[in-house]
C-alpha cells in the first residue's frame, strides 16, 4: 500500500517528452549541494548503486496487434509525464538538482545522477530518507505541503475553517501559501500543463484502441486529468474486459507524504496481460465473501459494503512510472484507493509476473540461503512467493474502509494518518498468511502448501526490510518479524544467527496480530496504530543482527525495459 513497472514508439512521439513549465509552481528553495554528502564517498556510492541489479524487463510482443502497439507507444509517452511529475512531487529541488547533475561531466556527477534517477531525488530511499548528495533533510510532507508547515498549523487551519477540510485533505490538491494564508490547489490547476500533455497522448491512445472499455477509460482518464475528479475513470477502470492492454495511470498511492498519508502521487503501469495465468485466478474471486466472513473480528467491524466484483489479473509489465518506478519495484497492486469506487465496485488486483520472477531468483533464494535454518529451504518456492503477493493483494480490499467513530462517519486512511500506510501493509502481510491458510481449508491449495505459504514470507521479510524500516512495507514487516519473534512463532539461532518457522505456533499467532491490526483500523485507533508501530515497528538487535549477514547482496533490481532500449534512452 504497499513500496511496490517494451517499446513500441513511432517516430514524433519523442517531442512531447521534454519538460513543460507548471502553473502555479512557488520558486523552491536553493537546492542542495550537488556533491554527494560528506559521508558518501565516491566507493560508498558505487556500494550503493550495486544494492540495485540491473534485469532487463521483458515482455511477451506477440501478445500484442498492431494496433495495441500503436496504444502502448501513447501510453509510454503519457508515463514518461508521470515519472516528471513525481519526481515534482516528491521534493521541491529535484528538476534543478537534475538539470545540475546533467550539465556535470564528471564521473563522480555521473554516479550521483545514477543514483539520483533510482531514489528520484537527493534522498536515500533504504536509509531513512537521508540525505545521499546536499546536507538538507527530506520534508516529511514532500513537495505537497510548504516545507516549513507543521501538523498543528494544517490542524490549527481546519479548526479555524472546517469548510476547508475536504479541499485540504483530499488526495487530489497541494497545499501552498497565498497571501499569509494556506490554501488548497488542485492538481489539474497546479500541474496542469503536464496534465494537458499526458492527457492528449491518452485520447491518441483511444483512437488507436480496438477494445471499447480501453478507449472509454483511456478518455475518462483523460477528462479527469482536466477536472481532478477521478471517480469515473476509476470506475471505467474497474470495467475493463476482453482487454490485452492493462493499464492504470495517475494519482494513487499516498506513501510519498509521510506527514498525513493524504496526497496521491502519481504513477503508471503499463502491461499486457498473460490470458493463460490471469485464467488461473479466477478461483479466487467466488471466495471473497467467505474471506470477509472469515475475519477474526467481530460481524459488526466486518466490511461487507465494498462491491463484490474484484477483477485479478496476471500480466508482464512493460513499463513503471514515477512513484511505481521510485526505489524499490512493485510486485503487485490493487487498485483503486477511493472507497466509493470500492464500495461500488470492489478492487483489481494485478500480479507482475516478470518481477516476480526477476526478484525470486535475485533475491529472495540468495536471501533465504544466508537467514533461514537449512532443514527449511525446500519450502522456499515460487508458488509460496507469487500467491503470497496475491493474497496480500486481496487483503488490502476486505477489513474495515468507511467507518464511524463517535457517530461520525470518516474513514480508517483518515483517522489512522500517517501511521495508515504502515499499519495498512502490515495488516496486509498478516492477513496473506491467513487468508492463504483459508484456501487450504477451502480446498484450493493441497494441505502441505502451509509450509510453503509460512517459510517464503518469513524469507521475504528481510527482502522487505532492507527497503528501510521507516518504508511502509518494511516496517509492517518489521511489526511481523517482531512480534512472532516474541511470541515463539519464528525462533531465532543464537550461536548460527538463523531462523525457522515454529509450524505448531505460527497460525494462532498470526490470528492473534490479524485480530489485534483489524481493531485498530476498525475503532480507528491513531493512538493505538502509534503505540504498535513504536513497540514493534523497530530495527530490534535480531532483525539487525540477520540484516547485516545480507550486506552484500543486492536490495533490489534495477528494471532495464526492454521499451526503453528500443527508444535508446534509460532517462527517466
Amino acid at each position: 500500500m504497499m513500496n511496490n513497472r517494451l517499446r513500441f514508439l513511432p517516430i514524433g512521439i519523442t517531442m512531447a517528452l521534454g519538460l513543460v513549465a507548471c502553473n502555479r509552481q512557488e520558486a523552491p528553495e536553493a537546492p542542495a549541494r550537488m556533491v554527494p554528502a560528506a559521508d558518501v564517498t565516491e566507493s560508498k556510492m558505487d556500494k550503493m548503486i550495486a544494492k540495485f541489479v540491473p534485469t532487463d524487463i521483458s515482455y511477451d510482443e506477440g501478445l500484442l496487434t498492431e494496433r495495441e502497439q500503436k496504444v502502448v507507444a501513447e501510453l509510454y509517452a503519457a508515463s514518461k509525464i508521470m515519472d516528471e511529475l513525481f519526481l515534482q512531487q516528491a521534493y521541491a529541488g529535484n528538476e534543478e538538482l537534475r538539470e545540475e547533475l546533467t550539465k556535470d561531466s564528471s564521473p563522480e556527477a555521473a554516479k550521483t545522477r545514477q543514483y539520483f534517477d533510482i531514489m528520484f531525488g537527493p534522498f536515500d530511499r533504504l536509509d531513512h530518507s537521508k540525505p545521499f548528495m546536499g546536507t538538507k533533510t527530506r520534508p516529511a510532507g514532500a513537495n505537497f505541503y510548504p516545507e516549513d508547515m507543521s501538523k498543528e498549523e494544517f490542524a490549527a487551519w481546519l479548526t479555524e475553517h472546517p469548510e476547508d477540510k475536504a479541499a485540504f485533505t483530499s488526495e487530489f490538491t497541494v497545499i501552498r501559501r497565498s497571501e499569509g494564508k494556506l490554501v488548497a490547489i488542485p492538481y489539474s490547476e497546479f500541474y496542469g500543463d503536464k496534465l494537458k500533455i499526458a492527457a492528449e497522448h491518452l485520447r491518441k491512445g483511444a483512437e488507436s484502441a480496438d477494445n471499447p472499455s480501453l478507449k472509454k477509460y483511456l478518455l475518462s482518464r483523460a477528462d479527469a486529468f482536466g477536472t481532478n475528479d477521478y471517480f469515473q475513470s476509476d470506475m471505467d477502470w474497474m470495467d475493463l474486459k476482453d482487454h490485452t492492454i492493462e493499464v492504470v495511470i495517475g494519482p494513487y498511492e499516498v506513501y510519498e507524504d509521510e506527514l498525513f498519508n493524504y496526497k496521491a502521487s502519481f504513477e503508471g503501469f503499463i502491461t499486457v496481460r498473460d490470458p493463460k495465468e490471469s485464467a488461473k485466478l479466477a478461483k479466487f474471486v467466488a471466495y471473497l465473501d467467505d474471506i470477509e466472513r472469515n475475519l477474526p473480528i467481530p460481524d459488526e467491524y466486518k466490511n461487507f459494503e465494498r462491491g463484490s466484483e474484484s477483477p485479478m489479473v496476471v500480466v508482464q509489465e512493460i513499463y513503471a512510472a514515477g512513484d511505481a518506478k521510485s526505489g524499490v519495484q512493485t510486485l503487485a497492486f490493487n487498485l483503486p484507493n477511493d472507497e466509493k469506487v470500492r464500495e461500488a465496485k470492489g478492487s483489481k488486483k494485478v500480479m507482475l509476473k516478470n518481477l516476480h520472477e526477476a526478484k525470486f531468483e535475485k533475491l529472495l533464494k540468495p536471501i533465504a540461503a544466508i537467514v533461514l535454518e537449512p532443514e527449511q529451504l525446500k519450502w522456499v518456492t515460487f508458488d509460496g512467493f507469487f500467491n503470497h503477493t496475491l493474497m496480500h493483494e486481496i487483503s488490502h480490499g476486505v477489513g474495515p474502509g468507511k467507518i464511524i467513530i463517535d457517530g461520525r462517519k470518516t474513514e480508517v486512511k483518515q483517522e489512522l494518518k500517517e501511521t495508515y500506510s504502515k499499519l495498512e501493509e502490515c495488516k496486509a502481510d498478516v492477513l496473506g498468511m491467513y487468508n492463504n491458510v483459508f484456501m487450504i481449508e477451502k480446498g484450493v491449495f493441497p494441505k502441505t502448501f502451509e509450509k510453503d505459504i509460512a517459510v517464503t514470507f518469513l524469507a521475504g521479510i528481510f527482502r522487505s526490510i532492507r527497503f528501510g524500516i521507516t518504508e511502509a512495507h518494511g516496517a509492517g514487516n518489521a511489526i511481523i518479524f517482531n512480534y512472532l519473534l516474541e511470541r515463539g512463532a519464528y525462533e531465532l539461532n543464537a550461536e548460527t544467527a538463523k531462523v525457522k518457522v515454529n509450524f505448531e505456533r505460527i497460525q494462532p499467532v498470526v490470528k492473534e496480530l490479524a485480530t489485534r491490526l483489524l481493531t485498530i483500523q476498525a475503532n480507528g485507533d491513531y493512538a493505538g496504530a502509534k503505540k504498535m508501530l513504536e513497540q514493534y515497528g523497530t530495527a530490534t538487535a535480531a532483525i539487525e543482527t540477520l540484516r547485516s549477514k545480507l550486506a552484500e547482496l543486492p536490495v533490489d533490481i534495477k528494471p532495464v525495459f526492454q521499451i526503453d532500449k528500443m527508444l535508446g534512452t534509460s532517462e527517466m
